[in-house]
Parts: C-alpha cells; structure tokens; sequence
C-alpha cells in the first residue's frame, strides 16, 4: 500500500494545480455583494433553476465595478461553452471573466485590471521552454549544473539546464508571466486545447497578486529565498484554488479537465520536482493558519513581510520568531579555481533551505524505491514523505520536516570552476551550514556521511578523519573528493574532483 500511495504522490510532484483535488476544508461563504443569490437566478420565463452547463440566465449589470463581478460576468452566472474544439476568442473571454468574479469571491479581492489568457498546446509550451534556454552562457550553465551536482541530483554527465528545461516544459499546467502581464493555459491537445478553470484560477489570482502587492520585486534569487517567498505566493494561490475547487464540487459548474489533458510526468526528474514543490505543500497550510486567526487581512500583511526561510512555513510558529542567519564563506581558492560570475544581477551562490536538504536526503530512497519496487530506507525513508506533517493538515501534501535538517539556521554554497570545466565537468564547490546548535550540526553531517556512503564513498584514512572519495572507477555519476567538517554548530563540505586539490579549493587551515 505505502508503495502504491507513493507512486500516485510522485505523479502529483509536478501536476502541481492537479493535487488539489480530495482536499477538504472549511466550506467558503460569500463576501456581502450586490450578485444575485442561486434563489433569485431566473429563466426568460421566470421560472427559478439551479445553474447546470445548459441553463441561460439574464443578470442586469452592477453600476459601478464591484467584488464578485467582472467583465460582464456574475461569480454565479451560469454560461454555455463548447470545449469540444477548444474555446474561441469569445468563449475564452467569458470564462475568464467569469473565473476572474470567482476569485475575488473567494479572496475578498477586486481585479482593477484584467490579465491577458491564452491557451497554448503543451508542444508549443515545450518548444518556448526550450528556446528560453537556449541562451543560457558558459557560467550560468556551470552555476546549475555545480549546484544540482552537490544536491546528487545531475551527474557529471548530464547537463543541468536540459533537465531543468525538461522538467518545466513537461509540468507546468499554467503560469503568469510578471513581465509580459500575461497567462499561459497549457493543454495536452494540440488540436484542440481545453481549459481547466483551477488552473486558470491560480494563475488569475497570481496576477491579482502582483497588482495588489507586487509580488515580482520579491527577493527570490536563490533556490531557498525563491520557496521562502512562494511560501506566500503559491501557499495563498495554492489555498485560493483549495476554497475554489470546494466550490466547484459543492455548488459552482466548472471547466475541468478530462484525464487525457493531465501530464504524464514520464520525463521529470522527482528530485528537482520535490526540492520546488516544498511551498506548494506548506504554504496553503501557512496561509490557512494566518486567515483561521485573522481572516484575509492577516494574509495580505504578510506580504510585507514574506517568509525568510523554507523552515518558517515547514514549521509555522518560526515564522517571524526564527530568522535565517546569514553564512559566509571565505574564498581561499588558489587561482586555478574561480566563482562563474553569472551576471544580469544573478547571485553567484545558491542556498537550498531546510527543504533542500531535506529533499538531498531523501532521494536517495526514492531512487532505491523506483528500482527496487519496494519502500526504501537509506537516509531518510521513502514513506516519511507521505507520514502526517508536524501541522497534520490535509491541505499539507508532504512532509518535509525530519530530525536530520530541523534545526537548519542558514546555507550558502559557493560553485568553483576552472578555465575548461565546461568540456571536462570538472568543478568544485564549497557549502557552509549553520545550525540552531551543535547537537543539529553533528546529526546533518551524519546524515551527510551516510548520504556520500550511498554514493559509494570511502573514508581516505591517510588525508585525515573528514575527507572522503567516491573511485573514479565506480558506476557513480558524482566520482569527487569530499571534505565534511563540523565545526561549533556549523558544517562546511569542500568537494573537489580529487583529494589533492581540496586544499586548492578551500584551504582548511
């Protein structure tokens, strides 16, 4: 059974506007509007209905823009469209419109402007991912692909930048571009695309946002700073769809889609999938705590002052109370070894959070599960993925929080590279942690040991108790040196691609 609820959770990892179905949750209570109720609805004949997909009603117009209505549209009007053929210029303006009444209905928000809505095919999804990166340049490619080496993720054989452009062309069902101020609805029909209205809702409403609270000026320039402020932006877009949905199912007719429009997810890499996905699971839980205790205006404050850290919304009551401490790491390279300079104001570092480690630690025993057949445990289970979170919410698909990364206080990883590192796959890094307390920092490091043990790692006695090394010779992807120290609740692992060049990377003395 564990085995079998696994692979069903893994499928959900990157249909990320797919897994809110089952959910439950408080039934949502309209906002005090001029709409007309579901009693008051009445036919040409004046005969009282409920709304189905076939029924037509007559509604006048509010005088003046107001919450529930928009563009012609009740949140409650009933409307006919064809999705058989897709949906025509008209078609698409009333469903949006429409949906755009229903988000504000659900969020207590009013659009003050509409957000251009078009429905592309998956192909022509994939093939705008795969031109936008194209142009990555020689340090932006060494930047990836160091980092998702050190996560055990992408080998010295593959090239990060394909598997990120993969993973994205393959598992986004929508998206809203700040910059354009535009949607994107993605079909799997290439013929004919059809529409999914959760989808389209979350993507309205992330439009909304950045009106309302200019969510694109946002500090996300690392892994971890990018889930802590989607802890507010996909935790309340995820809990906007959450309330949306029940709606749907209890009382609103509905654009949703057939299981041939569903992503198959054959070609992602679950890894990085799950690494991204951490504020998808936690922040609808993060959010729904703030409104239960101080409705939306206890939601919309936080938007001034957005989640630090991967570890306030894995655990909510450190949200505001434990802040991440920022990590230094000294540069002591020789001048064979340099920091890819990434340029267009990209950060030359990355940071992965508490859910990044997290997830480093975890997928070994998804990749063991996925060949084996059966549940494994190599660093942390496979099953404490699915176990009941701290919080034990519904709404809280995964569970991120383990004693090996609870007690994570900050992160920096440093990329190296030398002049030929790109034909060679030659790199180094450095990663410095610190950690609430020493007892936190010995048992990560641990966790680390058995991680590099997996991996087929020995300890080299003769370099000193802290240095390790995957063979060359082994059938590992990731054959390098490692040192791994911990030193008064801090941890720092130097890698290099042999034990003698460690020191030429990052001088332990």
């Amino acid at each position: 059974m564990a085995r079998r609820l696994l692979a069903v959770a893994v499928v959900c990892l990157v249909v990320l506007a797919g897994c809110q179905g089952g959910m439950s949750g408080d039934a949502t209570t309209d906002p005090t509007t001029t709409a007309p109720t579901t009693e008051q609805m009445t036919d040409a004949a004046g005969t009282t209905t409920q709304p189905g997909a076939n029924a037509s009603f007559s509604y006048d117009d509010p005088d003046a823009d107001t919450l529930g209505w928009e563009g012609g549209y009740w949140y409650n009007e009933s409307i006919s469209v064809d999705r058989s053929d897709g949906l025509n210029d008209s078609e698409l303006h009333t469903v949006v419109n429409r949906s755009m009444a229903r988000v504000e209905v659900v969020r207590g928000l009013e659009f003050n402007q509409s957000v251009p809505v078009d429905v592309i095919s998956r192909e022509e999804f994939a093939n705008d991912t795969a031109a936008s990166y194209e142009n990555v340049t020689r340090n932006g490619t060494l930047h990836q692909n160091v980092k998702w080496e050190a996560m055990f993720m992408v080998g010295e054989d593959e090239n990060a930048i394909d598997v990120l452009a993969s993973n994205r062309a393959g598992s986004v069902l929508g998206y809203y571009s700040p910059s354009e101020d535009r949607i994107a609805i993605v079909s799997e029909d290439t013929e004919s695309p059809q529409m999914d209205e959760i989808t389209l809702s979350q993507e309205l409403f992330h439009g909304l946002q950045t009106h309302r609270f200019n969510t694109s000026e946002l500090n996300q320039s690392t892994q971890e700073l990018h889930n802590a402020k989607d802890g507010i932006i996909e935790g309340d877009g995820n809990y906007v769809d959450h309330r949306y949905q029940q709606r749907c199912e209890r009382d609103w007719d509905c654009l949703r889609p057939t299981d041939s429009e569903s992503p198959s997810g054959s070609d992602r890499h679950t890894g990085i999938a799950l690494t991204r996905l951490q504020p998808y699971s936690d922040g609808p839980v993060f959010v729904e705590q703030l409104y239960e205790s101080g409705g939306w205006d206890a939601v919309n404050d936080v938007y001034e002052n957005p989640p630090a850290s991967t570890e306030q919304t894995i655990h909510p009551d450190r949200y505001g109370v434990d802040e991440p401490t920022p990590v230094s790491v000294a540069d002591t390279s020789t001048d064979a070894w340099t920091v890819p300079e990434t340029g267009n104001d990209s950060v030359d570092f990355a940071s992965f959070g508490e859910a990044g480690l997290f997830t480093m630690l975890w997928y070994p025993s998804y990749v063991e599960t996925q060949a084996t057949g059966q549940p494994a445990d190599v660093v942390i289970p496979t099953a404490h993925l699915l176990a009941p979170a701290q919080n034990s919410d519904t709404l809280d698909l995964y569970n991120y929080s383990h004693p090996y990364t609870d007690g994570w206080d900050g992160d920096k990883l440093v990329p190296y590279a030398a002049s030929d590192s790109l034909n060679t796959s030659e790199t180094a890094y450095v990663w410095a942690s610190t950690w609430d307390s020493a007892s936190d920092a010995t048992e990560f490091a641990d966790a680390y040991r058995e991680l590099l043990q997996y991996h087929g790692a020995e300890r080299v006695s003769d370099a000193g108790p802290n240095v390790w090394r995957i063979p060359d010779d082994s059938d590992s992807a990731y054959a390098d040196a490692f040192r791994v120290t911990t030193t008064e609740g801090r941890v720092t692992i130097v890698n290099a691609p042999t034990v003698d060049q460690l020191d030429a990377v990052h001088d332990a003395s």
